[in-house]
């Protein structure tokens, strides 16, 4: 199966591979990075939003250079209010051929009130290396989930499961669709 994801981001790279590898016994995944054509960090709907614009470019992408996928992935993190409280959710969308959609979040994880402002002026990214010094690593595979729970969950963790979710209209059939 070929897929193109919509990142060059390792780390969602292999957390979205990991999620695919669970269902289907080959994938061959290439990352394209693509516009949201929205905020840099969004907020509540542009996260969903983002993650359907980059499925639009990586297609478009495509077809501009002949390359054949089976499957188009992506996925955004935003900030959104969930019942009065401001949280970090991943959304990811899978799109196939037919423009049969499929969509997923990740678990999601609050943000203290004094940080909400500034995340959603600057990015999370911005707002986790003021508290936690800039690194790398985070950036490219863990990200700053995996400094929050203390190396317990990463990024790739966030990204296996939004896809996972995703994959529940494609891989139950008819029955979930």
């Amino acid at each position: 199966m070929k897929v193109l994801i919509a990142t060059k981001n390792q780390g969602k790279i292999e957390g979205a591979k990991i999620a695919l590898l669970e269902y289907f016994e080959e994938v061959e995944i290439e990352g394209i990075p693509v516009e949201t054509d929205v905020s840099e960090q969004p907020v509540n709907e542009e996260i969903y939003q983002g993650a359907k614009n980059r499925i639009k470019n990586l297609k478009k992408y495509a077809n501009e250079h002949a390359i054949k996928a089976d499957l188009y992935i992506s996925i955004e993190s935003g900030i959104h209010n969930l019942l009065g409280r401001w949280m970090i959710t991943n959304i990811a969308v899978i799109e196939d051929n037919n423009n049969f959609e499929g969509y997923g979040t990740s678990s999601s994880f609050p943000v203290p009130e004094k940080f909400v402002k500034q995340i959603i002026e600057t990015d999370l990214s911005q707002v986790m290396n003021q508290i936690f010094s800039k690194d790398d690593d985070r950036h490219n595979k863990g990200g700053g989930i995996q400094l929050l729970t203390k190396g317990k969950i990463s990024r790739i963790d966030l990204t296996k499961q939004a896809f996972i979710m995703a994959l529940t209209k494609y891989i139950n059939g008819d029955i979930w669709k």
